[in-house]
Formats: C-alpha cells, sequence, structure tokens
C-alpha cells in the first residue's frame, strides 16, 4: 500500500495581504454624502430665492402704477413708498426730502387740488430714477 504522506516543498506558507478596499468604500460613501448635502443646500436656496419677496421691487411696481388723480392718495403713497428707495443715495435723499416737503400741502386735509404740473414733474423724475 501506498503512503499519501508525500512531502511538498514548493508551497509557501500563508501571508498577510493588505486590505484597504473598507477605506475606499467609506472615503467614497462620506464624498457622495457631501455631494448630496451640497446638491440639497443649493436646491434650497434655489427655492428660497424663487419664491422670495422683493419689497424694492414691488414699491417701485406700485409706485409706476401710481393715480396721480386723486392728489391726497397719491401723495401718501408717494411719501410710503417712496421711503424705501431714499437710503440709495445723497441724491435720492435730496430729491426724496424735497418732494416729500413739496406733497405736504396735499396731506393731512380734508379736500385738496389736484397736482400741479411741477409736482407731477417732480413725482415723475423722483419714479424715473428708481432702480431696484
Amino acid at each position: 500500500m501506498q503512503t499519501k504522506d508525500i512531502p511538498l516543498h514548493d508551497i509557501k506558507p500563508l501571508i498577510e495581504i493588505q486590505e484597504y478596499s473598507i477605506y475606499y468604500f467609506s472615503g467614497l460613501v462620506f464624498i457622495a454624502f457631501v455631494v448630496i448635502i451640497g446638491l440639497g443646500y443649493l436646491a434650497y436656496k434655489y427655492i428660497q430665492n424663487r419664491n422670495s419677496f422683493n419689497i424694492r421691487a414691488e414699491h417701485l411696481k406700485l409706485l409706476k402704477q401710481l393715480d396721480l388723480s386723486d392728489a391726497k392718495k397719491a401723495a401718501y403713497e408717494v411719501t410710503h413708498y417712496g421711503a424705501t428707495f431714499a437710503q440709495d443715495s445723497e441724491q435720492h435723499q435730496r430729491t426724496y426730502e424735497n418732494l416729500v416737503d413739496e406733497l405736504q400741502r396735499y396731506k393731512y386735509k380734508k379736500n385738496v387740488e389736484a397736482f400741479e404740473a411741477q409736482t407731477k414733474e417732480h413725482i415723475d423724475n423722483y419714479i424715473g430714477m428708481l432702480d431696484v
């Protein structure tokens, strides 16, 4: 009978192989997480800016649609909505203050006369110099 104990001299012992795939996978998951959070933030900001209310644009629109036939109401509206733009520059500040002083005679009275041509021109010039 033959023995099965044949000595094998060409088989080497097991060696340890460094395995880095868990680190690669962890890094990939982290990068994907950061990208997803970044895209979510950008989408949130886009939606927020798209739906935001711009008070300056709204007041400019109301000033441009102003009905100058009702002098008392128009004087109050120009004073109220024009204050939004008064601090834009020194020129806006001076023009607004002059306009408010000119509009004082159309306020605080029960009955007022219609705007003079010069007052209408000053209102149109102030509205024309405004931008959003």
